[in-house]
């Protein structure tokens, strides 16, 4: 998922805590991923689709709870962007499937990294979330991988199917 640089206010200290820093990059993800299933949401039906609206809905809540998170922790939670530029089109069906598992991997790797900065309850909730990204991702690929969350770092990993998804404007600009 697009990671954003977070803006610091002047009141804001020098520097985040790790903690804070991949809570923020989590919010990110999620962020783009209530983009990306809004997106591919409109491209399916019957089962899948019924799965992408139950995504797109954990993916909201889990936006608003990090988001909170971040608060607790002090700072100012990463606001969404207008628009994200998608891996690859989405023109029908499958190629709205193929988002929805890369969507999954690329939250997964921000909660891995959320459940290595944080411990206590807040590393048994990244971890919950981890392990539903890779549940989802799992389904829509039709099978699992060995690491969810590190699919990135994976020898031969295409990378148009595990960049990042970039920050664009509403004209579709980055």
């Amino acid at each position: 998922m697009s990671t954003r640089s977070i803006r610091r206010s002047d009141d804001d200290s020098d520097a985040d805590s790790p903690e804070l820093t991949a809570v923020q990059a989590a919010l990110s993800a999620e962020h783009a991923a209530v983009y990306g299933y809004g997106v591919l949401g409109g491209r399916l039906d019957g089962k899948q689709g019924a799965e992408a609206r139950a995504a797109h809905d954990a993916h909201r809540a889990r936006r608003d709870a990090l988001a909170r998170t971040a608060r607790d922790l002090g700072g100012h939670p990463v606001a969404a962007n207008a628009a994200y530029a998608l891996p690859f089109a989405v023109p029908d069906g499958p190629a709205a499937v193929r988002l929805a598992a890369v969507l999954e991997d690329r939250i997964a790797g921000a909660y891995a990294d959320l459940v290595r900065a944080t411990d206590g309850a807040r590393r048994k909730d990244a971890a919950g979330a981890l392990r539903e990204a890779a549940v989802r991702s799992a389904r829509w690929r039709g099978g699992n991988v060995a690491f969810p969350g590190l699919v990135e770092r994976a020898a031969g990993a295409d990378p148009a199917e595990t960049g990042p998804v970039g920050a664009a404007g509403a004209d579709g600009t980055r």
